[in-house]
């Protein structure tokens, strides 16, 4: 697929692409890299809204600006004014797709999944009637007043109030001039949620990311489905969802472990609501320490860190740390167990990590077979132009 070529838009600071550099923009990929242009007209600085044209002069998109080796990230193919109105259209158009999903038994949900849903640089996790908007660029956050309106026009009476959570995933001199606050209305948390039946306590202001990790669900509902009369082992357990998932299936021991004491505080509130209290050890603990020293196995396991890469160069030792990690992991699997692995850095593709795994394997002595491939749940859409957007990868392996 093309699009079409226009007149360039007056008025704009305007980012001329380098012959050829055009076609990616053309087959619709969202980022313009700084090898591909050619100069820039007019005063520009970090967050601006740019129009980015051909070298012929010939319009192709509209996005934000920002100094670094992504020099653009594009959200509009077509010249106009972009405004509430433009907001609106896009946050309406990504309700409907939640709304065709029909999520089962869920009042929490990813509302805008960046590049997903056409808007890069931003995220907004809905929770109850509350929306909490995480914007990762200047530009983006720069408009929040913007998209507060425009979320008020598409949710209605659905929303309650608009909490921003930037502060964390700006650059850090942007960053240190603002603070989290209500856009909108204000609640108190913790704040009470439901998941197929479970029941959790979500902190956005004090908590990880917007405060619960939703691109999980359908995983954890996954591990249910094997949990009844197993023992568990949930590494890097946070808020404990996979823990609360596998004591409510019927799991007879579940053992959670969390550096943070914080998390670990959280994890056991979970659980309480669930009623799992009984059948619940956590542990607050440095995961790979305890997994070099800890003797215990488990019927399953499940490994799912923070992001060990979050950029091309930290991609070996990201690789390095993935083995390690699951080698140890695979250790603690009985024979005929399961082993419930991820990665959520988008730089380790999929193959990468799944290739990672088998060096894990090969290191432990296991062997393994792949059973079930796993990503992110349908509210975290990938822009088909876009593949990178794929960012969760997830091996369920029955371990002998």
């Amino acid at each position: 697929m093309t699009i079409p070529t226009k007149e360039k838009v007056p008025g704009l600071p305007r980012i001329i692409l380098q012959k050829g550099k055009d076609e990616a923009i053309r087959r619709m990929h969202p980022w313009v890299f700084s090898g591909a242009i050619a100069r820039v007209e007019g005063e520009v600085s970090d967050g601006d809204l740019v129009e980015v044209l051909t070298s012929k002069n010939q319009f192709l998109a509209q996005g934000h600006y920002h100094d670094g080796s992504i020099k653009v990230r594009l959200f509009s193919y077509e010249p106009g004014p972009i405004g509430v109105e433009f907001w609106e259209e896009r946050l309406r158009n990504a309700y409907e797709l939640r709304q065709q999903l029909q999520l089962p038994q869920t009042d929490c949900y990813r509302l805008i999944h960046g590049e997903g849903d056409g808007l890069p640089g931003l995220v907004i996790d809905v929770y109850g009637r509350v929306a909490v908007l995480q914007a990762h660029t200047i530009g983006m956050h720069r408009v929040r007043q913007e998209l507060t309106e425009a979320l008020r026009r598409v949710l209605g009476t659905q929303l309650e109030c608009v909490y921003d959570k930037s502060r964390e995933t700006l650059p850090a001199d942007y960053a240190a001039t603002i603070k989290n606050e209500y856009l909108h209305g204000h609640v108190q948390v913790p704040y009470r949620v439901s998941e197929y039946g479970k029941y959790f306590e979500v902190d956005w202001e004090l908590g990880q990311k917007t405060g619960f990790f939703l691109d999980q669900r359908e995983n954890r509902q996954l591990l249910a489905h094997y949990a009844p009369g197993k023992t568990v082992l949930n590494a890097f357990s946070y808020s404990g969802g996979f823990s609360v998932y596998a004591l409510t299936a019927g799991a007879t021991q579940v053992d959670s472990i969390d550096v943070s004491g914080k998390a670990t505080v959280l994890c056991e509130n979970n659980v309480a609501l669930n009623e799992g209290t009984s059948r619940h050890r956590a542990l607050t603990e440095d995961v790979m320490k305890w997994l070099r020293v800890e003797e215990t196995t488990y019927d399953i396991v499940v490994l799912d860190p923070p992001a060990f890469a979050k950029s091309r160069s930290a991609r070996h030792r990201a690789v390095q740390g993935y083995k390690r990690l699951n080698a140890e992991g695979l250790l603690r699997v009985k024979p005929g167990g399961l082993l419930f692995t991820f990665s959520c850095s988008q730089v380790v593709e999929r193959e990468l990590f799944y290739n990672t795994i088998v060096a894990a394997a090969m290191e432990a002595g296991r062997r393994v077979r792949v059973i079930h491939q796993l990503t992110q749940g349908p509210d975290h859409p990938v822009n088909i132009f876009h593949p990178e957007g794929s960012y969760l990868k997830g091996l369920v392996l029955r371990v002998e």
